[in-house]
């Protein structure tokens, strides 16, 4: 237990044995699910842990609560990394009432068969405050940052933000190293399509006076907020944070990857900016995404595989095009030994994302980079390399 404010204790648990978080991201800091506890007249906890983790909760807010009982259960989100312990935390604590939007208590019952959730369940709605004594509780909803159900609750009385997934990161609660790489990472992937609707709510927190936010992941965050919440805006806007260029490829037997590698020393040689090289068939897809969010521009370079792109390729671009990326200028590089498809594939793929400039020239390749093609590679660094 770590006291957040005299009245607030974070009593979230880490874990540092997962590989994947949600099947697919890795995470190699580990991950936290935070939960707190309000110490008050009416004693809430907000949002349960992930049932990987449920035990351990339990224990810790055992401990806390030093034999009394909470009066609430404030349901944020229900993702399963939140709300795995639902069930077990109100058949431990039978006189506990959730409180949640209505669409989140609509979906309790998708997770927990015969809770008679009608009953002992609380609906607010944007605005709605309860009181638990000394504290006041203000709800703000946030649909689709990055689910429908979502609320943040503000803490009127500390100033304490419990934010639900925003402002999160792949990263355990005591994480001692910064927290914009993972942090970029973990919005870009998970919240990145939401843009239109984390603006919403943040036009929305504008109004209120906080000076802690309380995410459900990674650190509570109490100096320099101002930072946080500039990249989130920057994220959301889909406004690039640094002047460079994301030189992403897909090679087989090398070729594209050393035309790719040439590109990005002509684009330093340059001072095109931050330049950033990544094999995508080595790296996962997410920290390339990441690294398109946070750069200007792109140049994507990719072999010709079965008439099509190659898979690695397909993927990042199936990735950015989802997370709703746009505003970008792009180059590319093509390769094929005998019919070079990839730079058609790639820019059919760009004009259904919104405001992707495809800058000239495509740099064909025929199986590898010759003497020949250096013109045009260079022509196309110059292209890049314009702010």
């Amino acid at each position: 237990m770590l006291p957040v404010t005299p009245h607030v204790k974070f009593i979230g648990v880490d874990d540092d044995n997962l590989d994947l978080f949600e099947g697919q991201y890795p995470v190699p800091n580990g991950i936290s699910y935070n939960s707190y506890l309000i110490d008050d007249e009416n004693i809430a906890v907000v949002d349960a842990v992930d049932i990987r983790r449920c035990s351990e909760w339990l224990a810790l807010l055992d401990s806390t609560l030093d034999g009394r009982h909470p009066a609430y259960l404030i349901v944020q989100h229900m993702e399963p990394d939140h709300s795995g312990s639902i069930r077990a935390v109100l058949e431990k604590y039978p006189e506990m009432k959730v409180v949640a939007t209505a669409k989140a208590i609509a979906m309790l019952d998708n997770f927990f068969d015969g809770m008679g959730f009608s009953e002992r369940s609380i609906s607010v709605k944007d605005g709605d405050t309860l009181s638990l004594g000394h504290t006041t509780l203000r709800f703000i909803t946030a649909p689709m940052v990055h689910w429908p159900e979502v609320m943040m609750t503000l803490d009127e009385t500390d100033g304490v933000l419990f934010s639900a997934d925003a402002f999160g990161t792949f990263a355990m609660s005591t994480a001692s190293e910064g927290w914009d790489n993972e942090a970029r990472r973990y919005y870009c992937n998970i919240v990145g399509k939401y843009g239109a609707s984390v603006q919403s709510v943040m036009k929305k927190l504008t109004e209120q006076p906080f000076s802690t936010i309380a995410p459900l992941h990674g650190p509570v965050l109490k100096d320099n907020l101002a930072h946080y919440w500039n990249l989130y805006d920057k994220w959301s806007r889909y406004v690039p944070e640094t002047e460079g260029v994301l030189v992403a490829y897909a090679s087989i037997y090398g070729g594209t990857a050393e035309a790719a590698r040439r590109l990005a020393d002509m684009l330093r040689t340059r001072g095109a900016g931050d330049v950033v090289l990544l094999d995508l068939s080595r790296h996962d897809v997410s920290y390339a995404v990441a690294e398109a969010f946070r750069l200007s521009r792109i140049a994507l370079c990719s072999v010709t595989y079965d008439g099509a792109l190659f898979p690695a390729m397909q993927n990042f671009i199936h990735h950015i095009a989802a997370k709703n990326l746009n505003g970008r200028k792009v180059g590319i590089i093509e390769n094929g030994s005998w019919a070079p498809m990839a730079g058609k594939l790639i820019e059919k793929a760009l004009s259904e994302m919104k405001n992707m400039t495809v800058v000239a020239p495509t740099v064909t390749l025929r199986s590898r980079l010759h003497t020949a093609d250096l013109p045009a590679l260079e022509a196309l660094a110059d292209a890049l390399s314009e702010r």
